[in-house]
């Protein structure tokens, strides 16, 4: 196996809504981007799935030292090394990879987030920053485009977290702001139980409410001259806005279930957004 193949499978395995995003891209892009996806996957997976803390900083103390070897020029994950084949026509810091692995060992400091503040840290480092370099291998000719990239993956996170509170509740982790839980009546135990009501739902309104204007600040900043080169992104921000639209209408049902679109649904939006950008 190759180590695009390795990654493309990766990426295919994951169903994640950013597969339907890569399939109209040009070889190049998508390779590019494939391999990113890939990387993110990699150095998640090693906090998701790795229940040794102590372990789990070991193997993201081994992929920094990766990502440092692969702007050494000696690669030797497949990962890396299809990454190696990026650098050569995008610009991707080095830096930049490794505040993605900050991001995710933030998930072995820190399970609580007093308020959004505390939590747009961990949001720009495991979403911004690789909207940051998604921008740079889809193509911009203007750097507003970076702001709206930048934002953009804020929204993606943002959808992650409202998604996912049930599911992170049971691992530990509540990214939801402890004073926004606060305001709102909602306890951990809460989440945990999975009980819903009135309190939670209003708390619920609040974070869409939050995810769509951040969408909005988004789009407000993406030139029309980078609109088509962008499209890309564009399509996973139709997937996650739709996969937002089904939480409210299923009535933030998201403690004890994990609301997803259906592939051909995916697959529709992704077409129809590429060919409407």
């Amino acid at each position: 196996m190759t180590p695009d193949q390795y990654c493309q499978e990766r990426a295919a395995k994951s169903g994640s809504s950013f597969y339907y995003s890569f399939l109209f891209l040009e070889p190049l892009r998508r390779q590019a981007i494939t391999a990113l996806y890939a990387f993110c996957r990699e150095v998640d997976d090693v906090v998701d799935e790795c229940p040794d803390a102590h372990l789990a900083r070991t193997k993201l103390m081994w992929w920094r030292a990766e990502v440092k070897a692969l702007f050494a020029g000696r690669p030797s994950h497949p990962v890396t090394q299809a990454l190696a084949a990026s650098l050569k026509n995008f610009s991707l810091p080095q830096e930049q990879l490794l505040e993605i692995i900050d991001g995710m060992e933030m998930d072995l400091d820190q399970v609580r987030y007093a308020d959004f503040k505390e939590l747009h840290l961990y949001c720009y480092r495991v979403a911004s920053v690789v909207g940051l370099l998604a921008a740079e291998i889809f193509g911009y000719s203007d750097r507003l485009t970076l702001k709206y990239a930048h934002d953009l993956g804020l929204a993606f996170q943002l959808t992650n977290i409202i998604r996912d509170v049930g599911e992170d509740a049971r691992r530990g982790r509540i990214y939801l702001p402890q004073d926004e839980l606060s305001r709102f009546g909602v306890t951990e135990t809460d989440l945990l139980q999975a009980h819903y009501s009135d309190n939670f739902r209003r708390l619920m309104e609040f974070q869409v409410e939050r995810a769509r204007a951040t969408y909005q600040q988004a789009f407000a900043q993406l030139p029309a001259a980078d609109r088509k080169a962008q499209r890309a992104g564009l399509i996973m921000a139709a997937i996650y806005r739709a996969t937002l639209d089904e939480i409210v209408r299923d009535g933030f049902r998201v403690l004890d279930q994990r609301i997803s679109l259906p592939p051909l649904r995916k697959l529709w939006l992704a077409a129809k957004t590429w060919i409407a950008a």
